[in-house]
């Protein structure tokens, strides 16, 4: 299984429409991922014509982003592996413990909020940031993320600059 990883498009400021870079990304994805700041339900919608789309509410986003499904916090199964996401995971110090304790059955937690890509292993789970692809912020590029899921294990996953 193939998995597009997105943060913080912050549409329309920064998304007006999906960039060609990401759109190469996404046009193999089984699913798509988005960890919050959407900022408008069409966007989950433009990314539901490349696959289905899970996501989670950011602090940017309102009642549509929620009306259109994305709760604060999900758990899911991707290809056999458990996956949990959430917008904001707190600061960098103590995230490996605050996230194991709130997904403690997840191999895998995607977070966004601070737009700065992010893949670490901590306490046996791998935590990712795909970063922004639209809004970098301090960063040098705009970023993405991408991973393959096969019989319950990460194969891979990488941080994709796309900018």
């Amino acid at each position: 299984m193939r998995v597009a990883v997105l943060s913080d498009t912050h549409s329309p400021r920064y998304w007006k429409a999906c960039p060609p870079a990401v759109a190469e990304l996404l046009r193999p994805a089984d699913v798509i991922l988005h960890a919050g700041d959407v900022c408008r339900a069409e966007t989950l919608d433009e990314l539901a014509q490349y696959a289905p789309v899970h996501a989670v509410l950011g602090n940017n986003d309102g009642p549509d982003v929620a009306a259109w499904g994305a709760p604060e916090r999900l758990e899911l199964e991707l290809a056999g592996l458990p996956v949990a996401m959430i917008h904001d995971s707190g600061p960098a110090k103590g995230r490996g413990l605050r996230l194991r304790a709130a997904f403690p059955d997840a191999a895998l937690v995607i977070f966004g909020h601070s737009h700065i890509p992010w893949d670490e292993t901590s306490n046996g789970q791998r935590h990712l940031n795909p970063g922004s692809p639209t809004d970098r912020r301090r960063q040098p590029r705009g970023t993405m993320g991408e991973l393959v899921i096969e019989d319950g294990r990460l194969l891979s996953a990488r941080i994709v600059p796309v900018t």
